[in-house]
């Protein structure tokens, strides 16, 4: 039997149920925005094999697949193998591709009834939506929206302990065997499911409630000796809000073309409103107060910077400012045209010039051009659907744009002297990917910097076809420490 008729019989042995399975299996590799077209095993075997998770040459991941779905009448089928010989390769370090975390949300999955389905939806009531919540919504897709709200992730299991206590204790030994397998026990020592669940009655009782209303209400659930000893390596975020997130959005440049002469074929900047969209939901489900401005001039953009420096962030731990305008090297516009010079934008928040914000992360996002010239890039097939006759670019003495002092990190859409892509339909490249890969990553435990590398990744990845131009993000930073964003 060749390769693609044993994928093709493989599909068509395999139902709607199960391929749901296999897509939560593969999220680590095919994120579920990527998953939502995905609507056979067919369609599904395609993208990893565009993933090269698929192979003629390598079944692996194909067959650790079936065996976590336990179909092993066609691993002895159509790929002539048996349940031990899987067994035997997945005890070999770094050979399994399913993440242990996946395995045991999916094994939970498989031991909850129907009944024991109702009150996880009922516990869950306050803090996702009823309409998310529907008759036709399994487990799975209640782990997924868990984890889109920040509520679940492979360091964030406080949730799913405080429902399982109640739903049904012996799902703990499933998270118990997880947390000993990847050695993220504080402890260090094993503890049993009934010593797990006395701990998890505790804490709710401390709660004054049993409920699981209040589930992300208490952020010091971690032991004391833990979090200073993190405290060296890894920055503070438990303050709700963790801090301010400013978004300036510029999209009406009318006063620019009038008034600036070298600026008179500038566009106004469609689509911009869906990266203000989409970085508003990030951060507001990461604990951010979030506060836009629209269309603002340069004189206002500084105005705005210089009474933020003057605030008192003392019970916040972090500070976030995203920029979505034009730009050149160095700097961005007004939506009159005016320039503003990115290092001056961050030397307002220096620990001098604002002490309330020393030793905490400032953080920036700048959506703009830094230049007027393509990087190019070889040509190579690609699946993407945008019509790149649509595309658009943010632009209009290469210099350091973060102070020389430490806690900063300024992400770049692209490097210096190039530009960045904007589709008005979809937004630009850059946010969406980065708000994308912060929804997807954050709750599994992830710092800024392996995310922002990701980003990087999938950017650059990208090509307007018209031109073969390219895309490289440009990460900058002085941070001592690692940087997450906490889930709870």
């Amino acid at each position: 039997m060749d390769f693609n008729s044993c994928l093709y019989n493989i599909g068509e042995e395999l139902n709607s149920e199960e391929l749901a399975s296999l897509k939560f299996l593969s999220m680590d590799h095919i994120p579920q925005k990527k998953q939502e077209p995905i609507q056979d095993a067919l369609m599904l075997f395609q993208r990893l094999q565009e993933k090269r998770m698929l192979e003629e040459s390598n079944l692996s991941f194909l067959k650790e697949l079936l065996y976590r779905i336990q179909r092993l009448d066609l691993l002895a089928s159509c790929l002539n193998t048996s349940k031990e010989d899987v067994e035997q390769e997945l005890q070999i370090p770094g050979r399994a591709q399913i993440s242990p975390y996946r395995v045991m949300l999916f094994e939970i999955s498989e031991e909850v009834s129907k009944s024991e389905l109702r009150s996880f939806k009922f516990f869950l009531s306050k803090e996702i939506p009823k309409c998310k919540l529907d008759d036709d919504m399994n487990l799975l897709d209640i782990f997924v929206e868990m984890e889109k709200r920040v509520l679940l992730g492979e360091e964030n299991l406080d949730v799913l302990k405080k429902i399982c206590v109640q739903v049904n204790k012996s799902l703990l030994k499933i998270i118990s065997d997880y947390e000993t397998l990847s050695g993220e026990r504080r402890t260090g020592l094993e503890r049993s499911p009934d010593e797990i669940s006395n701990e998890m009655s505790r804490l709710l009782a401390r709660e004054g409630s049993l409920e699981m209303l209040t589930l992300s209400d208490s952020p010091e659930q971690q032991g004391t000796e833990s979090q200073e000893s993190d405290s060296q390596t890894v920055y503070r975020m438990k303050s709700k809000p963790r801090g301010y997130c400013l978004i300036f959005n510029n999209h009406d440049f009318s006063v620019a073309r009038k008034e600036v002469s070298k600026l008179h074929r500038i566009k106004d900047r469609n689509g911009t409103d869906l990266d203000a969209e989409a970085l508003k939901n990030t951060f507001s489900s990461l604990h951010f107060e979030i506060v836009r401005y629209r269309d603002n001039t340069a004189k206002k953009i500084h105005e705005v910077m210089k009474s933020y420096q003057k605030m008192d962030h003392s019970n916040m731990d972090c500070f976030i400012c995203c920029i979505l305008s034009h730009g050149d090297k160095g700097i961005v516009y007004g939506s009159d045209g005016k320039e503003v010079s990115i290092s001056e934008l961050t030397s307002y928040f220096t620990g001098l010039n604002c002490p309330s914000l020393v030793d905490k992360p400032k953080i920036f996002f700048i959506q703009a051009c830094q230049g007027d010239n393509y990087q190019r890039g070889i040509a190579i097939d690609t699946d993407s659907k945008q019509d790149d006759d649509y595309l658009e670019m943010d632009s209009s003495s290469q210099k350091r744009y973060i102070p020389d002092e430490a806690d900063f990190l300024l992400g770049m859409a692209t490097v210096n002297d190039c530009v960045s892509y904007r589709d008005p339909a979809e937004g630009t490249w850059y946010i969406q990917s980065l708000c994308q890969n912060l929804r997807e990553r954050c709750p599994r435990g992830e710092d800024i910097l392996t995310i922002l590398t990701q980003v990087n990744f999938e950017v650059s990845n990208k090509d307007d076809r018209k031109n073969l131009g390219k895309q490289m993000p440009q990460p900058t930073f002085t941070l001592r420490k690692k940087l997450f964003f906490p889930l709870n």
